[in-house]
């Protein structure tokens, strides 16, 4: 006899949408986001639903590269327990076509199908530490103006961080000055928000020699940042350490850490005092590692996302609000985008995340039957 909790089907559809204007970071720009719906089916008809939200200017994977990964793992998934979702977890690397954000959406669709048969909402699965945490909300690669209008409007809602995306110059001039105008564009966004927290994140974009430039450049101004995430190139680990050596700012892993064993690399080489989980980078059961391994070394915590729409961002809130200790929050990209095709999940209040509302899973459902 079939076991309710055995899993019936694995499914999987394009999720295309707009941004309100393109999203730009030190190393591309985007301006649709072409992510995936994941969908499980349990033979007693419950349904789970995951994201999978690759960013190919991040670092290279496409919406065909996880589509086609989601496709290999129906073997392994279909006809399983959804109740040994970490055995699955675990054996989706073994796949050579798996990818990071495939890994995060048929991990995710496997939890929120157990946790709403249970009945357990998943910030409570992950350790029910806190409902509400608050979030930065990012100023993306552009002119000087446009990030003073994007400050105004950050100011506005009631946030009191900004991100800061540098690196990729002045679309505007002729002959590009990064440094330069890096400079200027975060010397306004201070002068609209002059008591807000303020977050660097270069994408790879510098040397530590000119980061520390733009450190010095600051503080003739007065402006110490909160955080300078990876600021050098993602192979660049010395570069790293002598820029958290300096202990002029917390400097934080991003592109450096998508794996346990590279915070485990990161961590024992004192190489920084801060790692970025993006669940889109290695799934859920990497991430958790990679919080424990962080937390027994001494290190902060991040969560940071892709390019995600209302259901990864939820899935990420509940994994950090329900572990706690993470002194970061970067989950704004919902804000970003033009349409939302979905409903329930955590909402917004200026800057606070609320998951208070969510009564089972992520507790994210897709409005249109076709997802």
């Amino acid at each position: 006899m079939t076991a309710p909790t055995t899993i019936r089907a694995l499914t999987v559809a394009p999720l295309d949408i707009p941004l309100h204007e393109p999203f730009g970071i030190a190393s591309g720009t985007q301006e649709v986001a072409h992510n995936l719906l994941v969908a499980v089916e349990l033979t007693d008809g419950t349904r789970g639903y995951g994201e999978a939200a690759p960013f190919p200017a991040f670092n290279g994977e496409t919406q065909d590269m996880a589509y086609a990964a989601i496709l290999a793992a129906r073997s392994l998934v279909e006809g399983a327990d959804v109740r040994e979702w970490r055995r699955i977890a675990l054996a989706l690397p073994t796949l050579s076509s798996m990818t990071g954000s495939a890994r995060c959406a048929i991990e995710t669709a496997l939890l929120d199908a157990l946790t709403r048969r249970a009945r357990l909402p998943l910030w409570a699965f992950f350790g029910g530490v806190a409902t509400r945490i608050e979030t930065d909300v990012t100023v993306p690669i552009g002119s000087i103006a446009a990030a003073a209008r994007a400050a105004q409007a950050i100011v506005a809602r009631g946030v009191t961080t900004i991100k800061i995306k540098i690196g990729a110059g002045d679309p505007d001039a002729t002959t590009i000055h990064t440094m330069e105008h890096d400079l200027a564009r975060i010397v306004a966004i201070r002068d609209i928000a002059p008591a807000a927290r303020l977050i660097l994140d270069g994408n790879c974009s510098y040397t530590a020699s000119n980061a520390l430039r733009l450190l010095d450049m600051l503080s003739v101004h007065g402006i110490v940042p909160a955080l300078f995430e990876q600021p050098v190139a993602k192979d660049d680990e010395e570069g790293l350490r002598r820029l958290t050596a300096t202990r002029r700012v917390p400097i934080a892993a991003d592109e450096s850490v998508a794996s346990a064993v590279d915070a485990a690399r990161l961590a024992q080489s004192a190489a920084v005092d801060v790692l970025n989980i993006k669940l889109m980078k290695c799934g859920i059961v990497e991430a958790l590692d990679i919080a424990a391994i962080a937390r027994t070394a001494g290190l902060h915590l991040m969560i940071g996302g892709m390019v995600e729409s209302l259901l990864a961002m939820t899935v990420s809130a509940c994994f950090a609000a329900g572990q706690g200790s993470f002194r970061f929050v970067d989950l704004d990209t919902p804000l970003f985008l033009a349409e939302n095709p979905f409903d329930g999940g955590m909402t917004y209040h200026d800057g606070t995340i609320d998951l208070t509302q969510i009564e089972a899973g992520h507790g994210v459902t897709p409005r249109s039957p076709a997802l």
